[in-house]
Formats: C-alpha cells, sequence, structure tokens
C-alpha cells in the first residue's frame, strides 16, 4: 500500500496554497461549527464530486477540528498528484490483499484520537446533483478493524453560483451518534438521511 509521508515544508506550503486557491476561487465557503469528542478520532464520510473535495474538508479540519489529517485516494491520484501524500493521503495498490491492507490500517488510523480519516464511501467521483450516496463495502472493514472509539461525522458538500461569477461553496456537518451495533446499510441510511435534509437547505438559500 502507499502510505502517507511527512515533510514539514511542503505541509505548511499546500496548508496555506489550499486556503488561498479557496478564497480565490469561490465567492464564500460556509461550514457547521460542530463539536465532537476530544477522546475520539473522527471518521469523516462525505460525498464525492469534484477535484476540490479532499481540500474542503482540509480546510475545514484546519478550522474546526484541528486532527491529524488523513484521506484514502485511489492509486492514480496518489501518483499522479505528487504533494497529496504529504498531506496524509494513503492508497492501496489495486491489489485485493493491498486493499485489505490499506482499510485495516485505516482502522488503525482511527484508533488513535489525534487523527482524522477522511473517506468517500462512493468509491469514484459523482455528479453533485446524485439523488443518494452510495456506499462501498471497505466503510465497514475499516470501521470493523478499529477499536470503534470513533466519532462519525457526516459531510455533504454542495456548490451553486447564484448570483455572483464565483461559485459559493456550503458543507453541511453532523455529528452521529453511533449506534452499538453498526451495519453498512444503517451507516448508508442515516448518512443518506443528512444528505437528504442538507440538499432541502441548500434548495432553500436564495440570494
Amino acid at each position: 500500500m502507499y502510505q502517507p509521508r511527512k515533510n514539514t515544508f511542503i505541509y505548511k506550503f499546500f496548508s496555506w496554497y489550499i486556503r488561498y486557491i479557496i478564497k480565490k476561487d469561490f465567492a464564500a465557503f460556509n461550514y457547521d461549527e460542530i463539536e465532537t469528542k476530544q477522546d475520539a478520532a473522527i471518521l469523516i464520510l462525505a460525498n464525492h464530486f469534484s477535484w476540490w473535495d479532499g481540500f474542503f474538508i482540509f480546510y475545514i479540519n484546519k478550522r474546526v477540528f484541528k486532527r491529524q489529517f488523513h484521506v484514502l485516494v485511489n492509486a492514480e491520484n496518489y501518483n499522479s498528484v505528487g504533494f497529496l501524500k504529504y498531506l496524509g493521503a494513503f492508497a492501496s495498490e489495486n491489489k485485493s490483499r493491498d486493499v485489505l491492507q490499506t482499510l485495516n490500517y485505516a482502522g488503525q488510523l482511527l484508533n488513535d484520537p489525534k487523527n482524522l480519516v477522511l473517506v468517500f464511501p462512493q468509491g469514484q467521483l459523482h455528479s453533485n446533483h446524485s439523488r443518494s450516496i452510495d456506499f462501498k463495502k471497505g466503510v465497514m472493514q475499516m470501521i470493523n478493524s478499529s477499536h470503534k472509539n470513533i466519532a462519525i461525522v457526516f459531510a455533504a458538500t454542495f456548490v451553486d453560483y447564484f448570483g455572483k461569477r464565483k461559485p459559493t461553496v456550503q458543507t453541511y456537518l453532523q455529528t452521529w451518534e453511533t449506534e452499538e451495533y453498526v451495519s453498512l446499510q444503517l451507516l448508508k441510511s442515516a448518512y443518506n438521511k443528512h444528505y437528504d435534509q442538507s440538499v432541502v437547505k441548500q434548495t432553500e438559500i436564495t440570494e
């Protein structure tokens, strides 16, 4: 598997650069201020519709959660976007045994309350107009390989232009109170409930 790498200079530079390009390319970036347990790692489940998605959550983490950022990406992005590995990206080499090792690695990251792990449960890019978010089975392998002391956060992000030349980004966040028994279907259902409610809020915005 491909693991994150550390380079303080590169990390600090791209932390600044991500903040810069978000402010440069968008009219506004709005997100919810939520609290999570300090003694638990954070698992963020988010919709995936653009090149920006990981950077949006990276920015939010710097402002709200303040944890060590990690994100599961595919091998192509890990290798083609060279700086991602220095921002906490990790990936499998797309071999069946390596996929399992990567998911178990994510579970180990979730055992440390200093960590935040971002996962796009759809597994690939989909339209921002998707009516529901599908979940791949690997999400549960990740959770089950951890000690399950996790704060699960749902993130639903939407982009609209309204009356401006540049678009506005809105990320709706919700902490999900984990059930004693968590199944893939239960997790998917809970996330999509949040997603549906976020769509309603987004369509009620007027300018």
